[in-house]
């Protein structure tokens, strides 16, 4: 009885929102139900554990859902509330592929910038690596989205606090255009919150649109997707997942957890993004697409490869045009899929992997960092993406 309740939940959840993917049965796409139930216990037991106080799982292959479900709690304090399929969470670093390098790229296919261009060429404060020879190396934009300019991975948010008291967006970029490299571009791979904070700027000094507002016109809107946003309205508070405890006793809800984001009102290209599972599978599926859902193309096929492949001329990073593929941060992949994947993570317990060569990707969304943000989802992650792995029969 009760896995019969849990189906009609599914199904009819699904088809709540025609913009959503069409829901299957595993074994129509070659996956094996009885496998993916094993999902079931192993994020049960992370709630028990005290892992993450809840989350939603989902897993699409060809094109259409064969396992999503919501457990837990979205909220333990100050009230107890469930998580649903429609929880919103703060995805943390998932912003930085589904935001911010969707935005650059679409600037580079419509020959507004260039890969290859200088840092400097835009933020012109942004200043080189220096040699022990004293020679000056710049910094490209590729090199921003591989982790390999040389900037540091972040600057403390509270000695920017203390120095500007209320800093602009401006006096946050000139901290880390000025802030001391710590190697040469391309030489090797270090990640870099500040390195996406650049490329968000870059992208408002090129289009005249802030990230929040080039993704929302450009992006989130042309998918449809209606969860989806830097800023939620308050109105949307109710639907989101809190994250940590903040020192006057109540819990961030509805605005951004990552500190350099929270400086900049909410509005980066680290972090900030929310949404919910529903809305990133669409995205998700645009990108296995090559770029293109439901009639809407976001990014050209080709760009969609280069994008998810390791960037040749800093291959040695592991990483992608924004996506991680290679990296010591990729262990979401787990221990069967090894290669041809590509994905991202978010501090807060969010997650995405894509496994192009089967077709399929895999999302998992949690508050793990709700009440306190100590604990590790990596396993949870890597046993998620076993089995999924070992589900594939076909």
């Amino acid at each position: 009885m009760k896995k019969i309740f849990v189906l009609f939940f599914l199904v009819s959840a699904i088809y709540s929102s025609a913009q959503n993917l069409p829901v299957a049965s595993p074994e129509s796409v070659g996956l094996s139900s009885s496998r993916l139930e094993l999902i079931d216990s192993i994020m049960l037991k992370s709630i028990s554990d005290n892992i993450t106080p809840g989350g939603t799982i989902l897993l699409a292959r060809n094109g259409k859902i064969v396992y999503r479900k919501a457990f837990g709690n979205k909220s333990l304090f100050p009230v107890r509330e469930i998580a649903t399929i429609e929880t919103i969470y703060d995805l943390a670093s998932v912003t930085k592929p589904v935001a911010t390098a969707t935005a650059v790229m679409m600037l580079v296919e419509r020959g507004e910038i260039a890969l290859t261009d200088n840092v400097k060429k835009y933020i012109p404060d942004f200043a080189p690596s220096v040699d022990s020879a004293g020679q000056e190396f710049n910094a490209n934009i590729y090199n921003l989205l591989t982790h390999t300019s040389g900037l540091p991975g972040y600057i403390n948010a509270d000695k920017i606090l203390a120095k500007y008291e209320n800093p602009s967006r401006s006096d946050i970029i000139y901290e880390i255009a000025t802030v001391k490299r710590i190697y040469l571009p391309g030489e090797r791979f270090e990640y870099s919150c500040l390195g996406f904070i650049t490329l968000a700027e870059i992208v408002n000094r090129v289009s005249g649109k802030t990230i929040d507002r080039f993704t929302k016109e450009e992006i989130f809107e042309p998918l449809g997707l209606q969860n989806t946003f830097f800023l939620p309205p308050e109105k949307r508070f109710k639907d989101i997942a809190p994250t940590e405890k903040k020192p006057d006793g109540s819990f961030i809800l509805g605005t951004v957890h990552d500190p350099l984001a929270s400086l900049q009102k909410g509005i980066s290209g680290n972090a900030g993004l929310f949404s919910n599972i529903d809305d990133l599978a669409v995205f998700m599926q645009m990108m296995l697409n090559g770029g293109v859902y439901n009639n809407k193309r976001i990014l050209g096929k080709f760009t969609v490869e280069q994008m998810t492949i390791p960037y040749k001329p800093v291959s040695f990073s592991g990483r992608g045009l924004g996506w991680d593929i290679d990296s010591d941060y990729m262990g979401q992949r787990g221990d069967i899929f090894t290669e041809g994947c590509y994905g991202h993570t978010g501090f807060t317990g969010t997650s995405i992997l894509a496994v192009p060569e089967k077709n399929l990707f895999l999302i998992i969304l949690t508050n793990r960092v709700h009440p306190a943000g100590n604990t590790n989802i990596l396993p949870l992650r890597r046993k998620i993406a076993n089995i999924v792995a070992s589900s594939i029969i076909d």
